[in-house]
């Protein structure tokens, strides 16, 4: 049975417009792949994907990563600053896993790739980059209070 495709929806904001851009450019990738996979599900169509998918995510990673080290997120949070760098490296090492897979012949099933790459994206924003979002737009507009 085919999944269904992310329908992008303002619950996926996190109030950062360079962060909410690139989640919705990965949204319409992995919707493309899901399309791609439906007519080709060849070796080379799968690691064109992930290289592809791979590619824009690791360009994702970097401009958060620039914003996190802009704007100290170690130094204000280092827990969420270390589980947030630990999230991107494990799912570029887990596609990178799945493209040797490939490579070597032991094809990935395209509902299990399509399924991985939504869960984790999905997971990732409302889990992970929202609490990044917040932390943001709190240091890029602080509130001033006045004071007595």
């Amino acid at each position: 049975m085919e999944q269904e495709k992310i329908s992008w929806s303002s619950e996926y904001d996190t109030g950062v417009e360079e962060m909410d851009e690139q989640h919705r450019i990965l949204v319409h990738t992995i919707n493309e792949a899901q399309d791609k996979l439906a007519t080709d599900s060849s070796q080379q169509a799968l690691e064109d994907i992930t290289r592809d998918l791979l590619s824009y995510a690791l360009y994702h990673f970097e401009t958060e990563e620039e914003m996190m080290h802009a704007y100290d997120y170690k130094g204000f949070s280092s827990e969420e600053f270390e589980r947030h760098m630990k999230q991107h490296r494990d799912f570029s090492a887990q596609v990178v896993a799945v493209r040797e897979s490939i490579k070597e012949g032991k094809p990935i099933g395209k509902e299990e790739l399509i399924g991985f790459l939504m869960k984790w994206l999905i997971n990732h924003i409302n889990k992970t980059d929202k609490k990044l979002g917040a932390f943001l737009l709190q240091a890029r507009h602080p509130i001033h209070v006045k004071s007595q």
